[in-house]
Order: structure tokens, then C-alpha cells, then sequence
């Protein structure tokens, strides 16, 4: 091979994938960014530049505000409750217990399932009197509820719906941690009379973080792109009880058509996403060990 050519060669090699970044990742935010400040175009009226308009809109859009508080306490209970439980099967399944193959079967199939089959899957457990939830209640006397259509109750389903399907994908790097750390580490361990807390504590945990930042990253990703269950489950409903911010963008973008309003949306969903992951990385960034 002509060395003076490898460089071309190279960019060659890497323009299929730049390509497709740039075309669905870095030209769409840029768009979105530039439509915020525009006007929706409405039939032969073009758009015009609003400047900050479609920004402060937001602080007066009840809707936007509850949309976003649903989110933050979305993101507040299921990105801690799906790393303890992924944690917590890994541990489980990387154990000497027999038939641990099988429990990493179980655990993980939820996991391949799809969205919209999980969903319905759910749907069937919450229904009112019919479904599993009311139907244990009724073992103890209790009368159904509606869970999907009590405010109080809404988000919470989703909630437990969003942990039981993501703990499964966390729990397979947590498991690939556990299973690249030096058994001589436990070994040392006991000949110092550690217990299995104090090793948990001690040196498993720390040697984790990596993984855990991992781990958050993506589940914190995932608890703002939530938008399927949604749809299926409750529709935002009831009375933006369950109402999640991508959610309300779609809504804003594809159902009423303001497609400047959504793209101001997407915007703050975004700024607020990358202010989230920095603080993350600065906050953990002196409690993690790499080996």
C-alpha cells in the first residue's frame, strides 16, 4: 500500500459513518437550535425570527412546567432504583448458586422485549379488577383500582414499569465487572478477616464506579427519552399526572403542529440533559478508580 494514500484511505474508511453522524445527529440539532428562534410557518406565511419568544413562553405553559417536574422526579426514582436492583442481580447471578444461568436468562429477558409489548404487558397487570395488581388486592379483600387513571398513582406505574424493564440490560456490566475483578482480592480479603459487607464496601464498590458512571449515564438518558410507554399507557393522563417532557414535545410538534414551540422545547430537553451528564462526570470524577 502507497503510504502517501493511507491518510485518504483513512478518511475514506470513516466518511460512511461521519456521514450518517453529521446527516441524523449534529445537522438536526444544529436545525433545531436555529428553528427555536423562529416563528412556525402557517400555510403561504413564512417564518420569522421571535427571538427568545417561543423561551418565554415556557415560564407561563403550565403544562410544560408540570411536564418537566414529572421528568425530574422520573429521573429522581428510576435511575437510583434501577442501578441498586441491577446491582443487586448481578451480585446474585455472579454467585456460586446453582441454576444461575437460567436467573441471568430471566433477568435479562425483559430486557429483549419490546417497548410496545411490554407496555401492553403492563396494561393487563394494571387493569381495574381484572388485572393482576387488583386481583391479588382481592386475595386480601380489597377493592380494584383504577392505577393508570389515579393521578396519585400514575407516574408511579410507569415507574416501576421502567425499572423492571432496564435493571435487566444494567445488570449485564455490572455482572462483566464483577466477573474481571482479581479473585485474589477476596482471598486477601478473608485473610484479613474482612466480612462480605465490609469487601462489598470496601473494595467491590469503589472498583464499580467506573461501571456505575456508565450505568447512570445511560439511565439518566433513558428517563428523559422515555415516550412509548407513554402513548400506550396513559397518554400524559390523567391531567398531565403522567405527562413526561419528550412526551409533551411530541404532543407539541406532531399533534398541534408548532413546530417552533417544540423545537424551543427540545432545546431546554437537551441543554438540560448535557448539564445533568457534566455535573455527573465532575461529581464522580474523584470517586472513581480505574484498575
Amino acid at each position: 500500500m502507497n503510504l502517501r494514500f493511507a491518510p485518504v484511505q483513512g478518511w475514506l474508511l470513516l466518511l460512511p459513518a461521519v456521514v450518517l453522524l453529521v446527516a441524523f445527529t449534529h445537522y438536526p440539532a444544529v436545525a433545531t437550535f436555529f428553528h427555536s428562534f423562529f416563528s412556525t410557518p402557517v400555510g403561504a406565511r413564512p417564518a420569522v425570527f421571535v427571538g427568545l419568544e417561543n423561551y418565554a413562553v415556557m415560564l407561563d405553559d403550565p403544562v410544560f412546567l408540570t411536564s418537566l417536574w414529572n421528568s425530574a422526579i422520573y429521573a429522581l426514582v428510576t435511575v437510583p432504583a434501577a442501578i441498586v436492583l441491577a446491582l443487586g442481580l448481578a451480585l446474585i447471578v455472579n454467585s456460586g448458586m446453582r441454576g444461575k444461568a437460567w436467573m441471568r436468562l430471566s433477568f435479562f429477558l425483559p430486557t429483549m422485549l419490546p417497548l410496545i409489548a411490554v407496555a401492553n404487558i403492563w396494561l393487563f397487570f394494571y387493569t381495574p379488577d381484572y388485572g393482576l395488581l387488583d386481583q391479588l388486592r382481592s386475595l386480601a379483600g380489597l377493592t380494584g383500582k383504577n392505577w393508570l387513571g389515579d393521578p396519585s398513582t400514575a407516574l408511579a406505574c410507569l415507574m416501576v414499569l421502567a425499572v423492571w424493564k432496564e435493571a435487566g440490560f444494567f445488570m449485564i456490566f455490572y455482572l462483566a465487572a464483577l466477573q474481571q475483578m482479581d479473585p485474589a482480592l477476596r482471598e486477601a480479603a478473608t485473610l484479613e478477616g474482612a466480612g462480605r459487607w465490609t469487601f462489598f464496601r470496601r473494595v467491590t464498590w469503589p472498583l464499580l464506579m467506573p461501571t456505575t458512571l456508565f450505568v447512570m449515564i445511560n439511565a439518566l438518558i433513558n428517563s428523559f427519552r422515555l415516550i412509548d410507554h407513554v402513548i400506550v399507557m396513559t397518554r400524559g393522563g390523567p391531567d398531565n399526572a403522567s405527562n413526561l417532557l419528550l412526551h409533551y414535545i411530541y404532543n407539541v410538534g406532531f399533534k398541534y403542529w408548532d413546530t417552533a414551540y417544540a423545537s424551543a422545547l427540545t432545546v431546554v430537553l437537551l441543554a438540560l440533559m448535557a448539564i445533568l451528564a457534566f455535573v455527573q462526570f465532575a461529581w464522580m470524577d474523584k470517586k472513581v478508580h480505574y484498575q
